[in-house]
């Protein structure tokens, strides 16, 4: 668990980490060695679940080895079924994105973390999100440096 303690909104323990997979870890279905040992590191305090669709079909090879529960679901509706495995998480969850369809999925979680990447981001998703970054690895940063956390969404 991580704990954060924001003022004037109180402790957040998170027990969840969501990634969306293609345009928030992945680029292009590709998942770099650097953001592998961030989820690493991440997961000895908390469950990383990532969601997708699986577009390109290669996720489960591109996280092998990785500590992490994958969640692909059909296409169509993908909304409905990101929001869906989020409502069933036990214990507190922030759910990082960068579409459309993850508009749900943030209106469920704790905290959710718009990243901006280079496929880019929904606009809609931004009025949704607690915070947007410009990059996964500053998202990683809201996370290991709860300073920054704290900082941006104290009350």
């Amino acid at each position: 668990m991580i704990s954060v303690d924001i003022p004037g909104r109180g402790i957040f323990s998170i027990e969840n980490l969501v990634f969306d997979y293609n345009g928030t870890i992945a680029v292009d279905g590709e998942i770099n060695e650097i953001t592998k040992e961030q989820i690493k590191m991440l997961s000895k305090n908390t469950s990383i679940y990532i969601l997708t669709a699986d577009t390109h079909g290669t996720v489960r090879e591109k996280c092998a080895g990785l500590p992490v529960e994958i969640k692909i679901f059909p296409g169509d509706n993908a909304s409905e079924y990101k929001k869906e495995i989020v409502e069933n998480l036990d214990g507190h969850t922030i759910c990082f994105g960068n579409g459309f369809n993850d508009i749900e999925m943030f209106d469920s979680a704790d905290l959710s973390i718009c990243i901006m990447e280079q496929e880019g981001c929904c606009g809609a998703l931004i009025s949704k999100s607690d915070v947007v970054v410009r990059s996964l690895e500053d998202a990683f940063n809201l996370i290991i440096k709860k300073d920054r956390l704290r900082a941006t969404l104290r009350g």
